[in-house]
């Protein structure tokens, strides 16, 4: 359960919206340090940027580390983060488990440490993200209003090991619930995909299509990278633009999928404002402010373990073809990168 939620729209004005107060005689020459997953996925690069403009515009130190896609590396480059001296780590776990022995040596060191969009159920640690059982909430309800209510589904998720595949899923059947129950949809494939890699995902959608006799009539799948190797495998079948297909992140791609007809929605979580929030968080941390007292915190105990932690959650959008204006007007992505290969007028953001 969640108490309360920082609520930050997507979009320029957003970004100037959600600054947040910091701690008006902020000392300077904090070390302020990242674990990132992976470096390979788009979104990050974005959020790397937020946060270190963030941190270095208040004289603070930024430090990264990109696990790579392993657990066992991100546990030793947190553990080189705490030896460098880092005073708060910011940690986009691979592996919300396995990351546990890292959280608690950090906790042992006195390094401060905030789960970054990924949940660790550690009581000592800061969690900033979306609301992901929001947007799971968002992507189904988004394929009842514009895409089908009705036929055989098919669920893409993310990887086992990342809670944030289960939240969105949550968040899903909590809106499907009611038609599958009703017998107006079936699910006839759910599967998890390792390290919600594309590739991966258009295996998955694959073995999908052939298993049921191509007759998919609509996909979630949890995220952008993903999506789009739903949609690879959709158009080896000639599927593609007549199966509606979620996702999430706002990735270029998938903005320009949404425009050209074969993606119906991707939920847009601005990373820029994720990133400056848990930037501006990090600097109050460093300098001595408890995560209670953290502006917009909640109490949030929805993780697999039940484990309470101080939590901000963030709004998403969900962007469909009638309101792709939100992301180029915000200088998320340009007109051109939206509307490329779109039939002239087919479009009203691409007119």
């Amino acid at each position: 359960m969640y108490r309360k939620i920082l609520t930050l729209a997507a979009g320029a004005a957003a970004l100037a919206a959600a600054s947040l107060a910091t701690t008006p005689a902020m000392a300077a020459g904090k070390n302020i340090c990242v674990s990132w997953k992976t470096f390979q996925e788009e979104r990050w690069k974005t959020d790397e940027a937020a946060i270190k403009a963030v941190v270095e515009a208040a004289g603070n130190k930024f430090f990264s580390a990109d696990a790579q896609g392993s657990a066992a590396k991100q546990q030793a480059d947190i553990e080189g983060l705490i030896t460098q001296g880092c005073n708060v780590i910011l940690v986009v776990a691979f592996d919300s488990d396995a990351i546990l022995p890292a959280f608690q040596a950090a906790a042992d060191a006195g390094v401060k440490m905030i789960s970054y969009d990924v949940l660790v159920e550690h009581p000592d640690a800061l969690y900033v993200t979306f609301d992901n059982v929001g947007v799971g909430r968002l992507m189904a309800s988004t394929m009842l209003e514009k895409g089908r209510q009705d036929g055989n589904f098919a669920f893409i998720k993310g990887d086992k090991g990342d809670p944030n595949a289960t939240f969105l899923f949550q968040g899903i059947m909590e809106v499907l619930k009611p038609n599958i129950d009703a017998g107006k949809i079936k699910n006839v494939c759910e599967t998890f995909t390792d390290g919600w890699r594309p590739d991966a995902a258009q295996k998955n959608m694959e073995q999908c299509l052939t298993s049921v006799n191509n007759k998919v009539d609509a996909v979630i799948s949890q995220n952008d990278g993903m999506a789009g190797g739903v949609v690879a495998a959709l158009e080896a079948q000639g599927l593609a633009g007549t199966v509606p297909v979620t996702g999430q992140d706002g990735d270029k791609a998938a903005l320009n999928r949404v425009a050209l007809g074969t993606q119906l929605v991707s939920v847009w979580k601005d990373s820029r404002v994720l990133g400056k929030a848990a930037a501006e968080f990090a600097n109050m941390i460093a300098e001595g402010k408890a995560n209670t007292d953290i502006p917009g915190v909640g109490k949030f105990n929805s993780g697999a373990k039940g484990v309470e932690v101080n939590a901000v959650l963030i709004a998403p959008n969900p962007i469909t073809r009638a309101n792709l204006n939100d992301v180029i007007g915000g200088g998320w992505v340009t007109k051109e990168e939206v509307c490329a290969g779109v039939a002239a007028g087919s479009v009203d953001a691409c007119k």
